[in-house]
């Protein structure tokens, strides 16, 4: 038997950066690969509050639109023996988003859809980066996927 495990959240964050749409990705420190905003959820929180948590704790956003990325990351762990299935979140920031990363990254950069798939080491970011630019930069999100923030 392969257990399911679904602790974490993670989010991707849109802006306009120079007049074009971008996402942010970071260099995480321990593994020293690039990826979005995730963490684990801590008890009493749920998914959306705890990817709200993530974001102002690793890049100091707070977040005020918030949406469901009607996505889930999925893969299997061997380390482990377990299948990961995260929830993705979307986060539309102002323009020109400042960030500031927590000391589990060690660099930011705001990159087209392009950019950030070949930054990506794994295969399910890059499909998940295709899922959120079709339907939050080409196409207009639909209002069932936004989560009030309060």
């Amino acid at each position: 038997m392969i257990p399911i495990y679904s602790k974490v959240v993670s989010g991707v964050a849109l802006s306009q950066v120079g007049g074009e749409t971008k996402m942010v990705l970071m260099k995480r420190l321990k593994e020293g690969f690039w990826c979005h905003v995730a963490g684990k959820v801590e008890a009493g929180e749920t998914g959306w509050q705890a990817i709200v948590r993530e974001f102002l704790e690793e890049t100091q956003i707070a977040v005020k639109e918030l949406y469901n990325g009607e996505y889930l990351e999925q893969f299997y762990e061997p380390s482990k023996n377990r299948i990961e299935v995260i929830p993705v979140f979307v986060v539309i920031c102002p323009p020109e988003q400042p960030i500031v990363l927590n000391p589990e990254h060690t660099e930011y950069r705001w990159c087209s859809l392009e950019e950030a798939k070949s930054v990506v080491p794994f295969p399910n970011q890059m499909a998940l980066y295709d899922h959120i630019w079709k339907h939050f930069v080409v196409e207009k999100p639909s209002s069932y996927m936004k989560i009030e923030v309060s």
